[in-house]
């Protein structure tokens, strides 16, 4: 299939940062010219007042509990995680592949061409997955066996699931061994040792709250951080997602180590983990930051632009200095850095690139005036999911508003 987008402004996010206007046309999976074009095409899209941008990647959620939405709202966040456990405890195969298909929709609604996935049964995630069009990094869950819920061992599972889906196109298999408090040392290192066999990446929750950092320490002498890197668990595989509760030598451990970041500061907001994560220590360390919405429970949408202006105006805020965070930041989290942490072929608008593409209407009142020189800002502070007019993802077009 070939597309042509004519006479937009075109957000490219190459190493320059350039915006231009012009065309871009897409043959296949690939973006393959930018510029001024005169070619036929399967598909044409009047750019005119539209601007086109890279897909966003969200590295962190659990897609199939959007159909859970709302059911654990304004609670502390211990009686949060009874809710949500006893629920989860209860679900069907076909609840969660109907979870991940609603999840995965509002995603493609938002302009989120990737996500990075952890749950159970990815399986029927990635069934979803396939049937949406959605490109998806899916990490099934691992807990201590003791403790789970899953049907089996959660290590074989995840490995059976790697072997499944190992050369597919759009679902790429991970490892998700869940925290601190769900794994133990034995099954840490073999969730690592799975990752380095089918040579794939590997997310974890790690200090996301206070509690869990230190009753870690109670029970370890170290906080989780510290810990992890004395058991030989950290490497550049990993995206740690929250990573709120943070020392400087913790920093500096992730940075040696070169662990990617996932934060999530719309969920971290919303469950009250206190604080924010130390962005400015961790960008000074060389971290490479990226952005999740976390599942819809404690979010409780997975619109990625929210993401955006909620990571800006945190740490604002937190630092008392307005321009600690800038727009042109924090879309970099949601794309290029995003797209490094996966090893990924996306995250801008150039030539050679995976056609992974966002096209958003600029004539709505929130998007009004179009100015080049303002169209950054306007996309992380003015713009949410529901200007987006067309999703690409892999040069097909997932999603199209209908007038």
């Amino acid at each position: 299939m070939s597309i042509l987008i004519r006479d937009a402004w075109l957000v490219t996010q190459n190493e320059k940062r350039e915006i231009i206007k012009g065309d871009l046309y897409v043959e296949d999976e690939i973006i393959a010219d930018i510029g001024k074009i005169n070619v036929e095409a399967d598909y044409i899209i009047d750019g005119k007042n539209k601007i086109v941008m890279p897909g966003l990647i969200n590295t962190h959620t659990h897609v199939a509990m959007t159909d859970m939405r709302g059911i654990a709202d304004d609670v502390e966040l211990e009686d949060f995680l009874t809710i949500v456990w006893k629920e989860e405890a209860k679900r069907s195969r076909e609840e969660i592949y109907r979870g991940a298909k609603l999840g995965i929709e509002e995603m493609l609604r938002t302009g989120t061409t990737t996500f990075v996935d952890m749950y159970s049964d990815e399986d029927v995630i990635a069934k979803a997955a396939r049937e949406k069009g959605i490109r998806a990094y899916l990490g099934w869950a691992v807990v201590d066996e003791e403790i789970t819920t899953q049907e089996g061992s959660p290590l074989k599972n995840a490995e059976n699931f790697i072997k499944e889906f190992k050369n597919n196109s759009l679902v790429v298999p991970l490892i998700a061994p869940h925290g601190v408090y769900t794994c133990g040392e034995e099954t840490l290192l073999r969730a690592k040792d799975i990752a380095e066999k089918y040579d794939t990446l590997m997310t974890i929750h790690i200090s996301e709250t206070r509690k869990e950092v230190y009753e870690h320490r109670k029970k370890t002498g170290m906080r989780p951080v510290e810990w992890l890197d004395k058991i030989g668990f950290l490497n550049n595989r990993i995206i740690a997602a929250h990573l709120v509760w943070l020392t400087l030598n913790e920093i500096k451990i992730l940075a040696k180590n070169e662990v990617k970041a996932s934060h999530n500061p719309t969920s971290n907001m919303k469950l009250a983990n206190g604080g924010a994560m130390p962005l400015v220590e961790m960008l000074q360390n060389n971290i490479l930051i990226t952005l999740g919405t976390d599942s819809a429970v404690s979010n409780n949408n997975l619109d990625m632009f929210e993401v955006m202006k909620f990571a800006a105006l945190l740490h604002k805020n937190e630092r008392w200095r307005a321009s600690i965070t800038n727009a042109q930041m924090v879309l970099d989290f949601a794309t290029v850095n995003a797209a490094k942490a996966l090893g990924l072929n996306a995250g801008s608008l150039e030539v050679g690139k995976l056609a992974d593409i966002v096209v958003i209407d600029a004539t709505e009142p929130n998007a009004r005036p179009l100015r080049k020189e303002t169209i950054v800002s306007n996309i992380v502070y003015s713009f949410s999911g529901l200007n987006v007019e067309h999703t690409i993802v892999n040069g097909k077009i997932v999603y199209e508003r209908r007038n």
